[in-house]
């Protein structure tokens, strides 16, 4: 694999920038969320490092820290999600971030709202997403219709969640209903929207797991992040006991995000000094399409406990 490392900025002013990512449909537009609470946009054609645009802070948005930002939709009619500990869902358009188009309070069963830590939209959908929070609970929830807001929940994390990712890969079967999450109870686990408790719980990191990240072109392979600067890569219909292949980066820090290219070929990965790191995943990639191709689906988990996933 080879190595390309490269630092960033990480605060805006007094306040750290906690999320981040490309506003989809706008290349040259990138999104932040902040400790305190403000949304940031960069133009990368601006000259300014500085942001172009950001939030005011005010009680009419997020006052928590933002771990979440996603722009869902089309080309043409697209919008920022963001999702903060505060239990605010908020949406936004891009041309205009002095105050959001739309807020909603996630609250389940009419309890106090959910202080979410990471979110998810399964591809193609805009109205329907997946949510993690600090107490460890993860729960569907919806932007519109009649089932606005917090809709199921899901139990099986210990600990904090800290990272949620959709399946992503297309193909001829539809995967769309399943998903990961990792946690600082040192676990990943895979769930689908049609089930209330994990399908199946990955167990060989012995630090908190903070990030992780379905392969968008490989309909069985994920990667995931820990505490101790190790990165996994994980191919279900390979093994499901131990990583296909890991790495631990030496003079890392603990690695807290992960990130695959659109391609499926490379990853990237970030610490907790702001240092990043892109791995050449390709020869991994190779090899297991080159096994998917004589693996027939549905996925199966080589264990007694689950056979099928859907």
């Amino acid at each position: 694999m080879t190595l390309l490392k490269f630092l960033f900025a990480k605060t805006i002013e007094s306040s750290p920038v906690v999320s981040v990512g490309f506003a989809k449909f706008h290349p040259n537009l990138v999104v932040g969320g902040t400790y305190s609470g403000q949304i940031v946009l960069w133009d990368n054609r601006s000259h300014r490092r500085t942001p172009v645009q950001r939030t005011p802070l005010s009680a009419a948005a997020h006052t928590h820290p933002v771990y979440c930002v996603n722009v869902v939709g089309t080309q043409n009619a697209n919008n920022l999600i963001t999702v903060s500990t505060d239990g605010r869902m908020c949406s936004w358009s891009l041309d205009m971030l002095s105050q959001p188009q739309e807020t909603m309070e996630l609250v389940y069963n009419k309890s106090k709202p959910v202080a979410v830590t990471g979110m998810a939209f399964p591809t193609g959908d805009v109205n329907n997403y997946v949510v993690g929070s600090e107490e460890g609970t993860v729960y569907t929830a919806s932007r519109h219709g009649s089932k606005a807001g917090i809709c199921e929940m899901f139990e099986g994390h210990q600990g904090p969640v800290t990272g949620i990712s959709c399946h992503s890969a297309v193909g001829t079967v539809d995967f769309s209903h399943l998903f990961i999450t990792s946690s600082f109870d040192w676990t990943v686990k895979l769930w689908s929207t049609k089930h209330n408790k994990p399908l199946y719980s990955f167990e060989d990191n012995a630090d908190y797991v903070y990030d992780v990240m379905w392969s968008p072109v490989h309909p069985a392979m994920f990667a995931a992040v820990d505490g101790m600067g190790r990165l996994d890569l994980w191919n279900l219909n390979n093994d499901t006991e131990v990583p296909t292949a890991s790495v631990t980066i030496e003079g890392a820090s603990a690695l807290n995000r992960v990130r695959w290219s659109s391609g499926g070929k490379e990853v990237a990965v970030g610490d907790s000094e702001g240092r990043v790191w892109i791995y050449d995943a390709g020869e991994v990639h190779r090899t297991t399409m080159e096994r998917l191709s004589r693996v027939s689906f549905p996925i199966r988990i080589k264990t007694t406990k689950i056979a099928v996933l859907y």
